[in-house]
C-alpha cells in the first residue's frame, strides 16, 4: 500500500514511523526540510519538501498513484484543500484529514456539523479525525471507570477492552486465572494478555496474577465494573474532578462531564477563561495557573478524586500534574504531546499519560489494515493492537468461517477475546465458532503478526 503523509509534525512523525516499520511505501511531504532530513535518515520513507496542498507538490510526491493519503498538517484548511486537490486532480482513493477547529466539526448551533458539508459534493473527505474529541472521549471513559489504565470499545460499545493494574491485595492476586469464575460466577470475561515488567504473559486457566501486573481483560460492556473490582481494591467512584486547561480539549471535557461530577476547570488566560466560564451550566472556572501551589490547595486538591492536565503545554501538564499529586489528588491524567516523554512517564508518580499522537494512529489504522477491519485500537504505545475484525465467505473459502477456536491456528501472540454475532456477544472459549458476518476481537501482543492476522481472514478468490 502507498500511503502519502501531509505534515512532519509529531503526529506525521508519528504515523510514518509506525507505518513505515510495518514495510509500507511512505511519502512524507512538509515544508520544513530540517525536519524532513531527519525523519528520512532514521527511517525507510521518501520525502517531498514543499506546501502540502499544491498540486505540483502532491504530483511530485505521487498522488496519482497513492492508495491512502493522510493529511495532519497543523492547519485545517491546508489538510481540507489537499484533500480536495487528490479528489479533483489524482482520484487519490482514500482521504483522511485531521480536521481541530470545532467550527468546522460543530454547526452554528453548538450541534453536530451537518454531514454533508464533508462528502464528495461539497469537502471530499472519507475519514474525518479530531484528536481533541477522541482524547476527551478516553478520558471521559477513565473517569467512568477507575481504576482503569485504558478502556477501549469495539462493536458499537457492546465490548470494552479494559487495561488494569493488579493491586497488592486485590481478590485475584495470587490466584489462579480460572478461580476468576468462581468470584463473578454470573459474569462472562477473559484475560486476553498480561504484562509483566513490560514483558507479555500468553494467559492460561493455571496463569497465577501477580501484583503489579498490567492485566488486559474483555467483557461486555455492562459487565465491566464486576470484573475491574476483581484486580483492585475497593475504590470509590469520581465525583470531584479538577481539569487543568480550558482549551480545546478542556471546555469539550467538562461540558462531557459535568453533569456527572463535579467540575473544576483552571485556565491561565483570562479571556479564555470568560469563554468557558460562558459554555458550562455547572462547572467552576478558575482564571489561574495550574502549577500554582497555593491555588491547588486553596481549590482542595487534595480532597481531588481526579486531576486532568490537558493545557497545550507538555511542561505544564507534567508540572501541574506531578505537584497535583504531590498535594493529595487520588488519581492524575496527564496528557503528552512529544511520544519521547510518554516513556518517561512510567516512573513518575503521574498514573496515565495519554498521547494524542497514539490516540489518532488508533483512528487511521483501522483504514490501513487488510481486509475488512472495523475497528483497531493502538495500545503500550504502539507495540500491541486490538483489532475488530468482520469475518466474510463460507467454509469452503475461508480458513476459520464455521470453526472452533481451537481449530484455527493462530499466530503466537494472538489471542481471541469475543465474537459479536448480531446483537449477541460471546466471549471467545476454545469451542466457539465463528461464523460468516461475526465481528471477531483479537489481541496481538505483538504487532508484527499482523500481516499473519491479516492473511488467516482473508477469503480465497473462488468466494467472488
Amino acid at each position: 500500500m502507498k500511503i502519502l503523509i501531509l505534515g512532519a509534525g509529531q503526529t506525521g512523525g508519528t504515523l510514518a514511523e509506525h507505518l513505515a516499520n510495518e514495510a509500507f511505501d511512505i511519502t512524507l511531504v512538509d515544508h520544513d526540510a530540517a525536519r524532513l532530513k531527519d525523519l528520512k535518515d532514521r527511517l525507510d520513507i521518501q520525502t517531498v519538501h514543499g506546501h502540502a496542498s499544491r498540486p505540483d507538490t502532491l504530483h511530485a510526491a505521487g498522488a496519482d498513484d497513492a492508495d491512502l493519503l493522510i493529511a495532519v498538517t497543523n492547519s485545517d484548511e491546508v489538510n481540507m484543500v489537499a484533500c480536495q486537490v487528490c479528489y479533483s486532480l489524482f482520484q487519490t482513493p482514500t482521504k483522511i484529514a485531521r480536521i481541530r477547529s470545532n467550527e468546522y466539526i460543530t454547526g452554528s448551533n453548538g450541534g453536530d456539523a451537518d454531514i454533508r458539508f464533508f462528502s464528495r459534493d461539497h469537502m471530499p473527505i472519507d475519514v474525518l479525525i479530531n484528536p481533541e474529541r477522541v482524547v476527551m472521549e478516553q478520558i471521559k471513559e477513565l473517569l467512568e471507570h477507575p481504576g482503569a489504565l485504558q478502556v477501549v470499545d469495539f462493536a458499537e460499545r457492546r465490548v470494552q477492552l479494559v487495561a488494569m493494574r493488579a493491586y497488592h491485595g486485590g481478590p485475584l492476586v495470587r490466584q489462579q486465572l480460572r478461580s476468576l469464575r468462581e468470584h463473578i460466577p454470573k459474569v462472562d470475561t477473559k484475560v486476553v494478555a498480561i504484562f509483566r515488567d513490560g514483558r507479555p504473559i500468553t494467559p492460561t486457566a493455571k496463569t497465577v496474577i501477580d501484583a503489579d501486573d498490567e492485566v488486559f481483560f474483555i467483557a461486555p460492556a455492562k459487565d465491566i465494573n464486576a470484573v475491574m473490582s476483581e484486580f483492585k481494591h475497593e475504590e470509590r467512584p469520581n465525583k470531584r474532578v479538577i481539569i487543568a486547561g480550558g482549551g480545546n480539549i478542556g471546555l469539550q471535557l467538562a461540558r462531557a462531564i459535568e453533569d456527572s461530577f463535579g467540575v473544576k476547570v483552571v485556565e491561565f488566560s483570562e479571556s479564555r477563561a470568560e469563554l468557558v466560564a460562558e459554555r458550562l451550566t455547572s462547572g467552576v472556572v478558575i482564571h489561574g495557573n495550574a502549577t500554582d501551589r497555593d491555588l491547588l490547595i486553596e481549590e482542595n486538591v487534595n480532597d481531588t478524586d481526579a486531576f486532568c492536565a490537558v493545557t497545550n503545554d507538555d511542561e505544564v501538564n507534567v508540572m501541574s500534574s506531578l505537584l497535583a499529586k504531590r498535594l493529595g489528588a487520588r488519581r492524575v491524567i496527564c496528557l503528552i504531546a512529544k511520544p519521547a516523554y510518554v516513556d518517561l512517564m512510567q516512573e513518575t508518580d503521574i498514573d496515565i499519560a495519554i498521547s494524542p499522537q497514539l490516540t489518532t494512529m488508533s483512528s487511521i489504522l483501522s483504514h490501513v489494515r487488510r481486509g475488512d477491519v472495523a475497528r483497531v485500537h493502538s495500545l503500550r504505545r504502539g507495540a500491541v493492537e486490538a483489532i475488530e475484525a468482520v469475518v466474510h465467505g463460507d467454509a469452503r473459502h475461508s480458513r476459520v468461517v464455521d470453526r472452533r477456536i481451537d481449530q484455527i491456528t493462530f499466530p503466537a501472540g494472538v489471542t481471541v477475546g469475543a465474537i459479536v454475532r448480531d446483537d449477541e456477544v460471546i466471549v471467545a472459549s476454545d469451542d466457539a465458532v465463528i461464523r460468516s458476518e461475526d465481528h471477531v476481537i483479537l489481541f496481538l501482543a505483538d504487532k508484527s503478526r499482523i500481516r499473519a492476522v491479516e492473511r488467516l481472514f482473508q477469503v480465497g478468490l473462488g468466494f467472488f
